[in-house]
């Protein structure tokens, strides 16, 4: 397993730890590493959505500038 999954990877383990926690299937023993893990599973989710959200804010910004300076020729 990777140290670092990609966001992907994250979300499609995230979803895997909550089915198996539905269905019954972690012992009370393995609940800890798997809340832990989620946990830091989610981390990643969220940094991930959190800086592409501004790339994305950052990037209409620039085409709004080329659109103000296109409409100003």
């Amino acid at each position: 397993m990777n140290e670092k999954p990609t966001y992907t990877e994250a979300f499609e383990e995230l979803q895997s730890i909550v089915s198996e926690i539905e269905e019954g299937q972690i012992t009370v023993d393995e609940l800890s590493a798997k809340v832990k893990r989620a946990a830091f599973l989610i981390k990643i989710c969220k940094n991930k959505l959190s800086s592409t959200e501004e790339d994305v804010n950052k990037i209409l910004k620039e085409l709004e500038s080329k659109e103000e300076v296109g409409r100003n020729d």
